[in-house]
């Protein structure tokens, strides 16, 4: 048997590719040596567009794993910045949940899912198991940050200077906030999200050496004294580095989506929403039998997020810098909610008007 895809990957961007492809009636499988339900570092906030796709697939997340979150609230000392998205909600869902829901949706519309089989590398038209070769039209690779398949296919970028990694942790306790709270310190984060009623999730993102979780937070003082008390609930996972260079995602019939697919830094929150984006118009670009098409609206898709990531970059370096922007948005909260209904696709990047971009550039910049 052939499959129009092969997906080497079965996380949320190779389960979203599975489901948007059979929805066009494609023939999928799904390959992952792992089992359900496959669980990682994450700061589990998906923003409004991504939820939205989610919907549109017939993606049904649990409200009891699950909390819907109305914008992004910036916390430095006494400076706190609230952003509103001009419209809908983003959701905060535990990963495993995620997954669970992805795997259950793909498996509801036909995509054959092969949990526990690991690819052994890339054949002519197909991809290679311990039991032989399986054909495939197209083969993708979804298999995360270190992805095997980019390797492969000779895609690798260099190694980049930037090291940042992550960890993240659930605490047992009511979510306090209907946004998802991002709390800065000397070149680390600290993202806070409702992930259901009784559980919060706590994910951390530094520059520099590895470290643990305990020693990050205590660089947060007041978010330790909130969660003071309360019993951790998971394990700690980590992730990184998290930058990641490609020097394309196509080459010949297979192509790369999510994190595979090359990675910046996750202090924009964007991750699993540009992975669903990818996986449309991956299965548009197999439906026309050109995946250079693809590749010219994975570019697109991925442009103005690099750009907002870069520049919260520059403030994550300088406490200086960074109390500049916060300030800016402090005294400007409509820049604020402009700029995530920018990051949401939800408004055009013209709305920040040639005022707020002078204000950026002032404060990031100057």
């Amino acid at each position: 048997m052939e499959y129009d895809l092969g997906i080497v990957g079965g996380g949320p961007a190779g389960l979203g590719v599975a489901i948007a492809a059979r929805l066009r009636g494609l023939k999928v499988a799904v390959f992952d040596r792992a089992e359900p339900a496959i669980d990682k570092a994450c700061g589990e906030g998906i923003m409004p567009d991504g939820a939205a796709r989610l919907a549109r697939w017939g993606v049904e997340l649990d409200p009891r794993e699950s909390s819907r979150f109305v914008g992004i609230r910036f916390l430095d000392g006494d400076l706190v910045a609230d952003g509103r998205f001009p419209a809908g909600s983003g959701v905060a869902v535990r990963r495993a949940h995620l997954h669970d829901a992805l795997a259950a949706r793909a498996a509801e519309l036909g995509a054959e899912l092969r949990w526990g089989t690991k690819i052994e590398g890339l054949a002519t038209g197909g991809v290679e198991t311990a039991h032989g070769v399986v054909s495939c039209r197209v083969v993708v690779g979804a298999d995360g940050l270190h992805s095997r398949v980019r390797r492969w296919l000779g895609l690798e970028g260099s190694p980049a200077s930037l090291r940042r990694f992550g960890v993240r942790r659930h605490f047992a306790c009511a979510p306090w906030s209907d946004c998802v709270e991002v709390y800065w310190a000397d070149r680390c984060e600290a993202y806070v999200t409702g992930t259901g009623p009784d559980r919060v999730g706590v994910a951390l993102l530094w520059s520099g050496e590895t470290s643990d979780f305990d020693a990050l937070m205590a660089r947060f003082p007041a978010l330790e004294e909130r969660l003071a008390g309360a019993a951790a609930v998971s394990r700690d996972r980590g992730a990184g580095p998290l930058h990641q260079r490609v020097r394309g995602v196509v080459s010949g019939q297979a192509a790369l989506v999510g994190d595979a697919a090359g990675y910046l830094d996750a202090i924009t929150g964007e991750g699993l929403s540009i992975a669903f984006h990818e996986a449309e118009a991956l299965v548009d670009a197999v439906l026309a039998r050109d995946l250079r098409l693809y590749a010219r609206r994975q570019r697109a898709l991925r442009r103005l997020p690099n750009a907002m990531t870069h520049l919260l970059l520059v403030a994550e370096r300088s406490p200086r810098r960074r109390a500049r922007f916060l300030r800016t948005v402090v005294q400007h909260p409509q820049l604020f909610n402009r700029l995530l209904g920018i990051h949401s696709r939800q408004l055009p990047p013209r709305s920040v008007g040639a005022a707020g971009a002078w204000q950026l550039a002032s404060c990031l910049l100057g």
